[in-house]
């Protein structure tokens, strides 16, 4: 069975052809800078063990052109890999939020879609674009049944008391502010593989799993299940990240805000898109920060101390969760 996994962005899209059950990888992609001036276009795919790439710039004006793109070089005479869309019998979405609705993955109807929409305020800057790329696909891929990934889904067995914030619980029960964790696919891939190479059953297993890269989170796993994770309502508290601050107290907001005179937007930015190793260093890639600690700069060794200060704080108190 051939099966595509989409990832869409605000601006990109992100793609991989399978066959199924083999796993076998047919074609890979990126589709980026949607709606500028200029868009990108990387496709690859192994033909006898060798490795065709494609390269191109072009406009992609919105996702809709995107995802017809997408067709287009899965069908390509030189690149492709199908004859034509109706070989793709199952198109799997990734989406970044599913809230208290959705613990597992789910068929996509139009009330699974209505849910999803719904649920944009809590990830405004994700739910939308996932949203708009199950609209295009199941416009593309006409014959294809639409799969529904959460990356909440596997920390929603987080006990209550994992899970609330200690604030009036009316910011709960009406607003839905609680912690919800991301990165759940990764952590659902690592504690199935880690059981696996234990030779143990899932529901025996409890390990500690770290997600790094340039957003990155940990799950306290106890017996195969989420029971505390190191991202919150958002993406931003946790540990140090490439752009996001990771955790902070949070009364210096206030202070940015009230002595310093910054505006919220600027202070959301911040600490999303200008902290992190971003802060530390003035750069968010980890390879250059590593050679330039190798190489004596004092910013980036003390980044990376701060960097691996957090992962350990946080292992000791997930031992302890874990018990």
């Amino acid at each position: 069975m051939k099966t595509l996994v989409i990832n869409t962005g605000s601006s990109s899209i992100k793609y991989q052809l399978f066959h199924m059950p083999e796993g076998e990888v047919l074609c890979a992609g990126l589709i980026e800078k949607i709606g500028e001036e200029t868009g990108h276009i990387k496709h690859k795919k192994e033909v006898n063990g060798k490795i065709e790439e494609l390269n191109a710039e072009l406009p992609i004006l919105n996702h809709e052109a995107g995802m017809e793109k997408l067709a287009e070089l899965l069908t390509d005479s030189n690149y492709g890999v199908l004859e034509n869309t109706d070989e793709v019998e199952l198109v799997g979405h990734r989406v970044v939020h599913g809230g208290e609705a959705f613990s597992k993955t789910r068929i996509i109807t139009e009330e699974v879609k209505k849910t999803i929409d719904e649920l944009s305020n809590l990830a405004p800057l994700h739910n939308p674009p996932n949203l708009i790329g199950i609209n295009m696909a199941e416009k593309v891929f006409t014959k294809a049944q639409q799969i529904a990934v959460f990356d909440t889904a596997f920390h929603q067995t987080l006990p209550e008391q994992a899970y609330r914030y200690a604030i009036p619980n009316s910011f709960y029960t009406e607003n839905g502010i609680r912690v919800y964790g991301f990165h759940g696919t990764s952590h659902r891939y690592i504690t199935k593989q880690a059981a696996k190479l234990l030779s143990k059953p899932l529901e025996s297993t409890s390990i500690i799993s770290i997600h790094l890269g340039n957003g990155a989170s940990m799950a306290a796993v106890k017996n195969g299940q989420s029971i505390d994770t190191s991202l919150g309502m958002t993406p931003l508290p946790g540990l140090v990240m490439g752009t996001r601050s990771g955790d902070i107290d949070p009364a210096i907001i206030f202070y940015l805000n009230e002595e310093l005179g910054m505006p919220i937007k600027k202070i959301k930015n911040l600490l999303n898109k200008d902290s992190g190793m971003k802060g530390l260093t003035g750069n968010n890639d980890l390879r250059q920060i590593t050679e330039d600690a190798e190489n004596g700069d004092k910013e980036a060794q003390l980044a990376l101390e701060i960097y691996t200060y957090r992962i350990k704080k946080y292992i000791g108190s997930y031992l302890a969760v874990i018990g």
